[in-house]
């Protein structure tokens, strides 16, 4: 029997911290959730990342895993464009909709990983575009907008919203994970046969990468419980614990589960707390 735990039993405790996480984030507004429930949420983001790392490198058919994943972030993109621009109906009485994309993050950081493979097998033109375009793309989606705009063409601004939140996911666009889950995935897989070595260079990625960020936007009477109740971000290194303890196996569990829960239980939520906040307000 393999000690640790396996791939399917690190997807399963990051969705326990998920849901913990999301009960936090759709019912905050009533003011009973505690907010230790988002403090054990930061393990989810970094132990699903591990595991979709795990899944391109191991997967047998890595055209159809990035298909899984690209078709569910178009979906979810849909809604999300939804939000913004169709109607009001659908956002709740306080204004707030889900900004969950985590899933449009993925499909960014396997683009470039399978680049990053490319160049270690010296296919370095195929390897190369495959890293630079997804990196280069909000630049160039950035300078599109402000043209369109320059130009008041609300058609074509339309249009290209619409790409940016289906097919042409934009690292730096991204509410939920964005960059920072792209240079954290190529982290991750650049140490993956070194696991310690591995754990440490992550962790230190982001927690010098959520300091910077509460810096920035750091209060001038900051007291050392705004790390606690407003810059909890880097309580996401503790997810490295778990990441040593993989055996390398994969477990038993559902695939299909893991495709089709995270929106699932977004949406559920989403629903849920516009009814809880109709009948309290």
């Amino acid at each position: 029997m393999n000690r640790g735990i396996s791939n399917f039993g690190l997807k399963y405790l990051a969705m326990a911290c998920m849901v913990l996480d999301h009960i936090e984030y759709f019912f905050s507004f009533t003011g009973k959730v505690p907010l230790f429930f988002s403090w054990i949420g930061r393990l989810a983001a970094p132990l699903f990342l591990f595991c979709i790392i795990e899944g391109f490198i191991h997967t047998h058919d890595r055209r159809k895993y990035f298909l899984h994943i690209y078709a569910l972030a178009i979906l979810m993109g849909l809604v999300q464009f939804s939000f913004y621009n169709i109607g009001s109906s659908l956002v709740r009485g306080d204004g707030f909709f889900p900004q969950n994309q985590m899933l449009a993050s993925y499909v960014v950081l396997l683009v470039v990983l399978q680049g990053i493979d490319w160049c270690e097998q010296k296919k370095w033109l195929k390897g190369i575009t495959a890293v630079a375009v997804p990196i280069i793309l909000p630049y160039l989606m950035a300078f599109l907008f402000q043209l369109f705009q320059m130009g008041a063409n609300p058609t074509a601004e339309f249009l290209l919203n619409l790409l940016v939140y289906t097919v042409l996911p934009c690292h730096s666009f991204i509410m939920d994970g964005g960059t920072a889950t792209l240079f954290c995935g190529i982290i991750l897989y650049l140490f993956r046969r070194h696991p310690k070595r591995q754990a440490l260079a992550f962790a230190l990625f982001c927690l010098l990468w959520d300091v910077a960020l509460c810096l920035l936007s750091l209060p001038g009477n900051a007291t050392l419980s705004f790390f606690f109740t407003d810059a909890y971000e880097w309580m996401e290194i503790f997810a490295v614990i778990p990441m040593l303890c993989y055996n390398g196996t994969r477990g038993h569990g559902s695939k299909q589960l893991f495709y089709w829960f995270y929106p699932v239980h977004i949406y559920v939520l989403y629903a849920l707390s516009c009814l809880l906040y109709r009948l309290c307000f």
